[in-house]
């Protein structure tokens, strides 16, 4: 079913034709013209414009330095961060590995993106060279060895979550002494970008999701590569590449479109329901921080996908919010084909697996309907309340799912 496309700019008003880039049919690296597609990228991109941009740095900056909460609290939790620390010392690998046979070292990418990340926060609000000196390391070494990203079906986890999170760092990093913004580009451009594409609309031979029935994979794997085109868009200044994020996230077939992965909706009661919240808590709360980061990022550059579909993401977050704060939520029995055979699939309940798991993806989500919007997100801004404030990589544990977010949401967001 064709959709109507929402052009609602962030400021609340409709983006005109003469607003929109005039995208061409092809981009630097060839990207195929969508019918259909909704070109929203602005004809210049703002920088910093992915998950922060310069009102929310310098917000920060003079927040810690007054000393005043809660962007005091959110500072210290950075500082004690092991890898906010300038002496973190960078392990680049020219092949990353996730999933399959082969030695699995993407541990070792996603801590150094942690340390990249809060290196370059602390430069930023601090001023002290020696964390942008360290953030600037790590992506020059990444981007000198880095050739490619294997593994079975995992591999496409890991460029679309490492894949925005880089980007994101690059992003800050921008104009920084030493940092070579180019070769990294480059990084992005040919190891993430292709994949992160491939998986999601086929690349070359029109294949997408690993060959699999296109509801085969959570919303989270379309999620975190959308969001890793969309970084890599603003990163490049690449109108085409952001576009077609954006189209995929209002219009994609897969799960992670905003109607698929917000499948029911119970408007009497604010809320929706996420479609992952019969599989577990867990990598619901997931969901909450990857579209999350779209979103953001695309109101960062004059596009409002948090409104999208009557604010179907906000119904969505206040959903998993209330069940996670130990409250009773409808469920709609959800149905779906897996493997290549489109096998039939139901869940009839919601998942009480992890229920109550704190992840910090909800301060971003607090700040923008409650503060921004000024909407009534209660159960939102209670879970914001619980993880307060909000560490990042290395505070949620040693495994992957500890490093999904970038975090530091209450130093960065709290307004």
């Amino acid at each position: 079913m064709k959709r109507n496309l929402d052009l609602t700019s962030r400021r609340g008003f409709l983006k005109t034709a003469g607003a929109l880039t005039a995208a061409g049919a092809t981009g630097a690296l060839g990207l195929a013209s969508i019918p259909g597609r909704a070109n929203a990228a602005p004809a210049t991109f703002s920088h910093p414009g992915g998950l922060h941009n310069a009102g929310d740095i310098n917000r920060a900056k003079v927040k810690v330095a007054a000393g005043e909460d809660p962007w005091r609290s959110g500072w210290n939790r950075l500082i004690a961060n092991s890898h906010s620390q300038p002496s973190w010392t960078p392990r680049p690998q020219a092949t990353v590995y996730r999933g399959g046979s082969d030695p699995q070292n993407y541990g070792i990418l996603y801590n150094d993106i942690a340390a990249a990340y809060q290196n370059a926060l602390r430069w930023h609000i601090q001023g002290v060279a020696a964390h942008g000196d360290c953030a600037r390391d790590i992506l020059n070494a990444w981007s000198s060895t880095l050739t490619s990203i294997k593994g079975n079906a995992d591999r496409f986890l890991a460029v679309g979550i490492y894949g925005w999170q880089f980007a994101n760092v690059g992003e800050l990093m921008r104009g920084y002494p030493g940092f070579d913004l180019g070769r990294f580009q480059n990084m992005m451009r040919t190891v993430f970008y292709p994949m992160n594409d491939d998986f999601l609309y086929g690349g070359d031979d029109g294949v997408s999701h690993n060959g699999a029935c296109i509801t085969n994979y959570w919303a989270n794997w379309d999620l975190c590569n959308m969001a890793s085109v969309m970084a890599i868009g603003i990163l490049c200044d690449d109108g085409p590449m952001f576009d077609r994020a954006v189209n995929y996230f209002r219009n994609g077939a897969g799960n992670g479109s905003i109607r698929n992965a917000v499948p029911f909706v119970y408007d009497s009661q604010g809320l929706a329901q996420w479609q992952e919240s019969g599989r577990d808590q867990g990598h619901t709360m997931m969901g909450m921080g990857q579209m999350g980061a779209i979103c953001e990022m695309a109101w960062n550059q004059g596009v409002d996908l948090y409104g999208a579909d009557s604010n179907r993401f906000m119904k969505a977050a206040q959903y998993v919010a209330k069940y996670n704060l130990g409250e009773d939520v409808p469920f709609t029995k959800y149905t779906w084909g897996s493997g290549t055979n489109c096998a039939y699939n139901e869940q009839t309940t919601i998942s009480s697996s992890s229920r109550g798991q704190l992840r910090p993806v909800w301060a971003m989500l607090d700040s923008h309907y409650r503060r921004r919007r000024n909407l009534s997100v209660p159960y939102i801004q209670r879970m914001a309340q619980a993880v307060h404030p909000e560490g990042g990589g290395g505070d949620y544990g040693s495994t992957s799912g500890g490093f999904d977010q970038l975090g530091f949401g209450t130093l960065m967001y709290s307004k």
